[in-house]
């Protein structure tokens, strides 16, 4: 893979699967705007990090996703800082655990943010950023799903949903961008141990973990790595499909 001289958002960079994913772009030699929702300090080591080990150019951005104006003004900001932008990374997602056999804790409200986050947010960063991915001649758009949207979770019904409609938005935006050359699909991991985990009893990691078949969950660089691929030109003729890495779990 050569992505030297691309210009990558990663939304939600700064977290674990983010940041992995930032770094094997910027490995490749793509610059990188990090995205982060609250933690600035953490974001801007991230960016200072990437252009001092891979000699690209980084810089952290901060934007609220729920909010269409924030969303704009950002993309406006990255193509300001570097001139275009190639590839969007909708990696940015919200969560939280509730037992199943709680289902009254979850609340319309907490329903409503993960969806705004998860599904509408994704949307909102494509609405905004089409033009200039258009405008670029190597349009990427990579969305982060789950299996989890493939076939449910206990313990994340809203978040399910959310991922399911997610593999449902790459499909439909495989076929409207298509034309256009901007190419979008997504990755569907299997659990990976990143700070959710710390949400999780014993009993509902093990259930996870009990559901895939190579017995163990994925590294997130195995996920960035399949990610970067279909970042780059080497992925020239997928559009709105749907990439399995969940160790057998969810291979349709």
């Amino acid at each position: 893979m050569d992505l030297k001289g691309a210009v990558a958002l990663v939304t939600g960079g700064n977290g674990g699967l983010g940041q992995r994913i930032c770094h094997k772009l910027a490995a490749e030699g793509a610059h990188v705007a990090v995205m982060y929702a609250q933690s600035k300090d953490q974001a801007e080591g991230v960016a200072r990090d990437l252009a001092s080990r891979y000699q690209i150019n980084a810089a952290a951005f901060q934007c609220d996703i729920t909010n269409g104006k924030a969303v704009e003004d950002l993309i406006g900001q990255v193509v300001k800082r570097f001139g275009k932008l190639d590839i969007l990374i909708n990696d940015a997602a919200y969560n939280k655990s509730i037992p199943f056999t709680d289902l009254d804790n979850l609340t319309m409200a907490e329903w409503d943010k993960i969806m705004d986050v998860n599904l509408t947010g994704p949307m909102r960063l494509t609405k905004a950023a089409a033009p200039v991915l258009k405008a670029s001649g190597h349009g990427r758009i990579v969305n982060i799903a789950s299996v989890a949207g493939k076939e449910g979770n206990p313990n994340a019904v809203a978040y399910s949903a959310s991922k399911a409609g997610v593999i449902s938005l790459t499909k439909s935006l495989g076929k409207e961008l298509a034309q256009s050359g901007v190419l979008v699909n997504c990755v569907t991991p299997a659990a990976a141990k990143t700070a959710i985990f710390d949400q999780m009893t014993k009993q509902h990691i093990d259930y996870m973990l009990s559901k895939i078949p190579m017995n163990r969950f994925v590294a997130v660089d195995e996920i960035a790595s399949l990610v970067c691929w279909l970042a780059s030109e080497d992925c020239s003729f997928s559009t709105g499909a749907v990439f399995d890495i969940s160790g057998g779990r969810g291979t349709y």
